[in-house]
């Protein structure tokens, strides 16, 4: 994996360490997140709060010295929003304006402060997650306007059965009105399993890689 990363990197002209790789441990057991945290891979990814909330406790418990962060990858609810705090340093999927004011609001009160990008959807369906592109100057702003949350850049996922660098082009496109409103948020979180390679050859900081990793998981749930 290492390999594939660095090869796509030399291929873009880009540094490994400009990439940070975020291994998905959706539906795996918290042994397999302590072997990789063993061989030294200490950014883990988990979408649903119910299962990353005792996984991260499991590997503190087991690996107290381990310097683990935990990015959470998936449609966020309001009322998950303490819970995912309580081990999260990056949130991927901030989508509304409700969620903005959530997370504002518990990090106030415990004076914490957390890593975000604003998921964009590219599908154009309005009932799926992620902002509209029309609206993420508006989100953006929104998001600009909490200082508890510091504004990464832009998330996105590529569609299913379509070319992964089309999407990605026009995720390069949208994010010039970000960059409009906030130069400094340059990060891209960017392909999966599938498409990782591409998505470093475009200029990903991110990748969430899950199954090229961990194998088949257990359950498809």
């Amino acid at each position: 994996m290492l390999a594939r990363i660095a090869g796509a990197c030399a291929r873009s002209g880009r540094s490994p360490d400009q990439v940070e790789l975020i291994v998905i441990t959706k539906n795996h057991p918290v042994d397999l997140v302590v072997e990789l945290s063993d061989l030294g891979q200490d950014v883990f990814g988990e979408n649903r709060d119910q299962e990353a909330k005792p996984k991260s406790a499991a590997l503190s418990e087991l690996r107290p010295n381990a310097q683990a962060r935990w990015h959470f990858v998936g449609q966020l609810q309001t009322n998950k929003v303490k819970s995912v705090l309580g081990y999260a340093s990056s949130i991927h999927s901030i989508d509304r304006d409700s969620l903005v004011a959530e997370l504002s609001k518990v990090l106030t009160r415990n004076e914490q402060q957390v890593d975000g990008f604003i998921e964009l959807n590219l599908t154009g369906d309005p009932g799926r997650g992620g902002v509209l592109p029309e609206n993420l100057g508006q989100l953006a702003e929104k998001v600009l306007q909490e200082p508890r949350i510091k504004l990464r850049g832009l998330m996105a996922v590529a569609g299913l059965g379509v070319d992964a660098r089309s999407e990605f082009d026009r995720v390069l496109a949208i994010q010039e009105v970000l960059l409009s409103i906030s130069p400094e948020s340059r990060d891209l979180s960017l392909g999966m399993s599938e498409d990782f390679e591409a998505a470093i050859e475009m200029g990903a900081t991110h990748i969430r890689v899950g199954s090229a990793i961990t194998g088949p998981r257990a359950n498809n749930a």
